[in-house]
């Protein structure tokens, strides 16, 4: 269809009609897609307060847990531990500390596996015998999930949001996991820092620079101006704009 834009332009009011079409049909199209799209994985949350989530994925060990949660309590600091089943049950005590010192509590998982490579029936159940076991060691009951490695697929979102829970990821990422150094772990999370954003840190025995760094970073986060929280608070409070998707 050809349309003669100066004949459009000598009759405005149809001029700016059809323009006024054009835009509804266009936020039309993003509401739909938006809904279309189903669950998503939570990177961070978009607001203009300078305030970042901070969360330790947890699976095995406790070789480090104690110290972090030492220097958490000294900064009367609450985040966000996504904490396996198992590990809740051979370490009972120290997921019960991490009530006690009013941290949250989501999970990890039962096995650490991609969620992305299995099968809905599998990821439903993973999800179930991890939240029995945190359950019954900690008495919460995790409506927050970070699948392992970060993996996940539509179809393991979809089981996730049916069951329950929002889907948790990062977009500030300590890589503290590779032992890169005290310093560059400090140095990663510093310069991606972010309104709304969640940092990415690791309590299992495999990091072993992450206990050292962390009191020193809580001091870089405070001294850029930041508010730490945790994954809820994030969620609730500074999402005024919306959330961003991983």
């Amino acid at each position: 269809m050809i349309i003669n834009l100066r004949r459009l332009l000598d009759h405005r009011h149809l001029f700016y009609s059809i323009v006024g079409l054009f835009a509804i049909g266009t936020m039309y199209i993003q509401v739909a897609d938006l809904i279309s799209g189903g669950p998503i994985a939570i990177a961070g949350t978009r607001t203009e307060e300078k305030v970042v989530a901070l969360t330790f994925d947890h699976s095995w060990g406790n070789k480090f847990t104690p110290s972090i949660l030492d220097t958490l309590q000294k900064n009367n600091l609450k985040v966000t531990f996504f904490i396996m089943g198992p590990w809740a049950e051979k370490f009972p005590e120290v997921a019960k500390r991490m009530v006690a010192d009013g941290h949250e509590i989501a999970s990890h998982g039962y096995r650490h596996e991609n969620y992305g490579d299995r099968s809905v029936e599998w990821v439903r159940e993973d999800i179930q015998k991890s939240a029995a076991q945190i359950k019954a060691v900690t008495g919460v009951e995790p409506r927050l999930l970070r699948p392992p490695n970060g993996h996940y697929s539509q179809a393991s979102l979809k089981v996730t949001d049916e069951l329950g829970y929002k889907t948790i990821i990062w977009n500030i990422d300590s890589l503290d996991w590779k032992n890169p150094g005290r310093d560059v772990i400090v140095e990663r999370v510093v310069k991606r820092l972010k309104p709304g954003g969640i940092i990415l840190l690791h309590a299992s025995d495999t990091p072993v620079q992450t206990a050292e760094a962390l009191p020193i970073l809580l001091a870089k986060i405070h001294e850029a101006g930041y508010k730490v929280v945790t994954v809820g608070d994030l969620l609730t409070n500074y999402a005024d704009k919306g959330l961003q998707r991983h």
